[in-house]
């Protein structure tokens, strides 16, 4: 078995760590307050640190970029964070895996696949682009041997409060029969990422020398719109039937004034206002993995919802959930 270390014990991190000590292997987390799951050692260090992540990561089989900058910071914070990575990749002869997104694409009509350019115009789909140019650079090269996986929005047990249908903001309100406020469209289809098939997928990439020189779309199921996975959420629990009021985009805009999170989510706003279609056909082929079907995730993410707070769960009263938005690309 090998030495694997996870930079980030956030939503993605900390199902990773489950599924590389369920096959046997040593686990370091590293974040910067040295937190993360029990039972495995944890380090504190500054993801911009060369040598610092070098020295953490000396001896091990693969490093995993699980991080991610605040999101009105990504311009400034990701740069110096991805030169660390790459550096301590190629002084470790560690493999490299970053768990990626879809903003490097920038707007698409159709289903979005590996080889399209990364032609994003705005600003944190450009970080993303040129983050995977230099690692692409740097496998091709001989340095360092890289690979990123890229997946849509999270959802699934354990989402952050900034999952557009996580737990707190999405699922919990449901369940307890409150209006949830969605910022588009509810209507218009959606791909979703599971959280424990990225985690899944993650571990693949990292035990498995195919992965590495190209990039890869995680197993991602058949786009549905936020309306019909609130409506087969609430059916599977027995909850009552959904209401998702859709927050007018002026509203939204001028929300964007006294928040720095949503001000940024208006560069990439577009993924909400046309289909968001991901084709992962190629990954799920080379390593024989399928997307958890949507109705079996559903039922853990209830199970999981009401197991951390079951008195919120009973439908009384009907509210207004506070908000039901936020932020994506990975709050890992």
């Amino acid at each position: 078995m090998g030495k694997h270390v996870i930079v980030g014990a956030g939503q993605v991190g900390s199902h990773l760590v489950e599924r590389l000590t369920g096959r046997g292997h040593d686990v370091t987390v590293v974040t910067r307050s040295g937190s993360g799951p029990e039972g495995v050692e944890r380090v504190a260090a500054d993801v911009a640190d060369r040598a610092r992540l070098a020295a953490v990561a000396k001896g091990a089989d693969t490093i995993y970029n699980c991080v991610n900058p605040r999101y009105h910071r990504w311009a400034q914070d990701w740069p110096p964070m991805a030169a660390s990575f790459l550096g301590a990749a190629e002084d470790t002869g560690a493999a490299l895996v970053t768990l990626g997104c879809l903003y490097g694409y920038g707007p698409v009509d159709g289903p979005m696949t590996e080889d399209l350019p990364l032609a994003a115009t705005g600003t944190k789909g450009r970080v993303r682009a040129a983050m995977w140019h230099d690692m692409l650079a740097a496998h091709r090269a001989g340095r360092v041997r890289a690979t990123e996986l890229r997946g849509s929005d999270y959802y699934g047990p354990g989402s952050t409060d900034q999952a557009y249908v996580g737990e707190t903001r999405f699922v919990k309100p449901l369940l307890a029969g409150r209006r949830v406020l969605y910022f588009s469209d509810p209507s218009i289809p959606h791909a979703w990422t599971y959280l424990p098939d990225v985690a899944e997928a993650l571990a693949i990439a990292g035990t498995d020398e195919r992965a590495y020189g190209r990039a890869w779309h995680i197993p991602t199921g058949p786009a549905v719109s936020t309306r019909e996975l609130a409506e087969r959420l609430c059916r599977i629990a027995g909850a009552p039937a959904p209401r998702i009021h859709e927050v007018p985009r002026p509203v939204f805009t001028a929300a964007g004034l006294a928040s720095p999170l949503l001000k940024e989510m208006r560069e990439t706003r577009y993924q909400f206002d046309r289909p968001y279609i991901l084709d992962s056909s190629a990954f799920q082929s080379a390593f024989g993995m399928a997307p958890t079907p949507l109705d079996d995730a559903l039922r853990t993410i209830i199970a999981a919802a009401r197991e951390s707070a079951p008195r919120r769960m009973t439908p009384g009263r009907p509210r207004t959930a506070r908000t039901g938005f936020a932020g994506k690309c990975g709050r890992r």
